[in-house]
């Protein structure tokens, strides 16, 4: 299944898995540290995993970040999207991993392959949108082999770009109109997760923030066009004309557009669960 595009927009058109892979590149090379700390802390729970599974793998960032903290592990990626997974080979090339990662189309509203059995599974940005959470939890559970382990990550807001006060506040206003939309909606997995049969449960928060280094300025005004065009987007005429005009002048080309405003920093927060099976 296609993941980690913070909302519910499941497209399969070339144009479409382009646009998300593009954002998602973006939102690693921006916020990728969160990669690095959570596959260090899933180490922490199984130090030499032989196979790795990424659920929903995406543009692939996540099966990279694995297959660097896991060197000696073989990566499986899973996605109900052929365009991601060939994104997902792209990236194993280009990284030199590609001996190591194999990808697999499988769309877990039907089931979790068999041949899915893994020490250690990864799922980011990818449970809460899922029909039946809960069920895929414990098929989760059961392709397991004993004592392994399932990371489950989340965002835990939309990413944010402008300082509160700016254009009085229409960011924030954004992301309360997103909310209502169920937008990244997702509950504490704990409980799910005990429900599921792991015998534990462990959470532990990610927060980052984007450089406000030059070299990273460009990246970041087009990471804030792509996502502030996707919000705008969905939340269309719901907006007042005072938020309306604000983000056309973001999103336009003028003096106030994210290319030409010098107060852009991303920051954004990730919860983390890991979850053992005896």
């Amino acid at each position: 299944m296609t993941h980690h595009a913070h909302h519910q927009d499941h497209s399969h058109s070339h144009a479409g898995h382009v646009e998300l892979a593009e954002t998602l590149r973006l939102d690693a090379l921006l916020l990728g540290a969160y990669l690095d700390e959570a596959s260090e802390w899933a180490a922490g729970f199984i130090a030499a995993p032989a196979t790795v599974v990424d659920l929903g793998a995406g543009s692939g960032a996540g099966t990279v970040a694995l297959a660097r903290r896991f060197p000696h592990a073989d990566i499986m990626a899973l996605d109900r999207s052929p365009g991601m997974l060939a994104e997902v080979a792209l990236a194993a090339a280009q990284h030199g991993i590609q001996n190591r990662v194999t990808t697999l189309e499988a769309d877990l509203e039907q089931g979790l392959p068999a041949s899915a059995s893994a020490d250690l599974m990864w799922a980011s940005s990818f449970v809460h949108e899922l029909k039946d959470p809960e069920g895929a939890l414990r098929q989760m559970h059961d392709t397991l082999r004993p004592g392994g382990v399932l990371i489950v990550i989340e965002m835990d807001s939309l990413p944010t770009f402008l300082p509160a006060s700016a254009l009085s506040g229409v960011e924030s206003r954004l992301h309360e109109g997103l909310a209502h939309l169920g937008w990244n909606a997702h509950p504490d997995w704990s409980e799910a997760l005990l429900g599921a049969g792991f015998v534990s449960v462990e959470r532990r928060l990610f927060p980052s923030v984007g450089s406000l280094e030059s070299s990273t300025a460009s990246l970041t005004s087009r990471y804030a066009r792509a996502f502030l065009s996707r919000m705008r987007e969905a939340t269309g005429s719901s907006l007042s004309p005072a938020d309306q005009a604000s983000l056309e002048k973001l999103l336009g080309h003028g003096p106030g557009s994210v290319e030409q405003r010098p107060d852009l920093q991303l920051r954004g927060s990730r919860t983390g669960w890991a979850a053992l099976k005896a």
